[in-house]
């Protein structure tokens, strides 16, 4: 037991790629800083907060497919009506072609150190199980991550445009990469190990490699090979989801290297993703409790300071859209 006081748990992903012609420079530092921020700002207790990064070399912390749904999973266990739950990941996001018949469109998934790809359809799952009354609160600085939680409801993207003629600042940086990895890349990188060929979904490749772990949006595929119609919509609903996504789901998200000279600099210097430097920027210009709606407008305002042309979103509900980030009315200390 851990007894009647409201708990506030925290999992903090990056991913590099070192190494690998994919690497990225600033996912690390991003959820570091993070880290720092949730403990000093918001009382989280360091023995609360989870950490997986790919640059330490501990496989049992490695942020991969497994690793972070496992995390992600006992963080839910774990809680209470009340309690206050938040995912943070930096690194690539990718689109995956649709699945199963009746589908159109690409959706959004995030890319771990291994490849297996965890999926909205996961975050959508993992959000069902929330206890009613505590919050989930993701962040997520990666390419195509608006919408990154199946069926939650936008209130600040492309349908809902908050910042019209809000036009970037002009800019001539080079050190900017995005966080993307076309499915292509994801397949030709798993195809060598996977014994399935190139030309085939790559749901089936995850799935022969990763069996049971990868994203429970491939085995939904390969039941639907059976089936000739097309599963049934879900009807939204109110949830405990709240995503911040680095950018809409048609854009792309900036890992910016140690000498750009906007971004990083307010970083201390360190590469960064420019979405999360943002997040950082606003917290520490606003002390007292800010909106989640509040905190996705001005991030949006400061990436646009920066020249940075991507456009961070918001999804949730109507009531979570105007709540506190993180809780942070209800939870501070008398």
């Amino acid at each position: 037991m851990e007894g009647n006081k409201k708990k506030m748990l925290a999992t903090l992903v990056g991913c590099n790629y070192g190494g690998t012609r994919y690497e990225l420079r600033g996912c690390i530092n991003d959820v570091l800083a993070m880290r720092d921020v949730l403990v000093a700002r918001f009382g989280f207790a360091p023995a609360d907060v989870a950490v997986l990064t790919d640059g330490d070399g501990h496989a049992s912390v490695l942020p991969t497919g497994a690793n972070v749904k496992r995390a992600l999973a006992d963080m839910v266990a774990r809680a209470s009506p009340g309690d206050v739950l938040f995912f943070h990941y930096s690194g690539h996001g990718t689109l995956v072609p649709p699945v199963g018949p009746g589908r159109h469109g690409e959706d959004e998934a995030i890319v771990p150190c291994d490849f297996n790809l965890i999926t909205d359809v996961d975050f959508r799952e993992l959000v069902d199980r929330v206890p009613r009354g505590a919050s989930f609160t993701m962040v997520s600085d990666s390419c195509h991550s608006g919408g990154l939680i199946d069926n939650e409801k936008e209130q600040i993207g492309p349908s809902v445009d908050l910042a019209a003629g809000s036009t970037p600042a002009a800019s001539t940086r080079t050190k900017r990469r995005a966080r993307f990895l076309p499915c292509a890349a994801v397949v030709d990188h798993l195809s060598g190990a996977s014994g399935v060929d190139a030309s085939q979904h790559v749901g089936d490749h995850l799935v022969a490699l990763f069996g049971a772990d990868a994203s429970a949006k491939f085995h939904r595929r390969h039941h639907h090979h059976h089936h000739d119609s097309a599963p049934p919509t879900p009807t939204p609903r109110p949830d405990a989801g709240i995503l911040l996504s680095g950018c809409q789901t048609d854009e792309t998200s900036a890992d910016v290297a140690e000498d750009d000279d906007a971004a990083a600099a307010a970083a201390g210097g360190k590469a960064c993703g420019a979405f999360s430097s943002a997040v950082q920027a606003v917290l520490a210009a606003h002390p007292a409790p800010l909106s989640n709606r509040e905190v996705v407008s001005r991030a949006r305002a400061v990436l646009r300071e920066r020249g940075f042309e991507q456009h961070p979103c918001l999804y949730c509900t109507d009531d979570n859209a105007d709540a506190p980030f993180l809780c942070q009315a209800a939870m501070a200390a008398p």
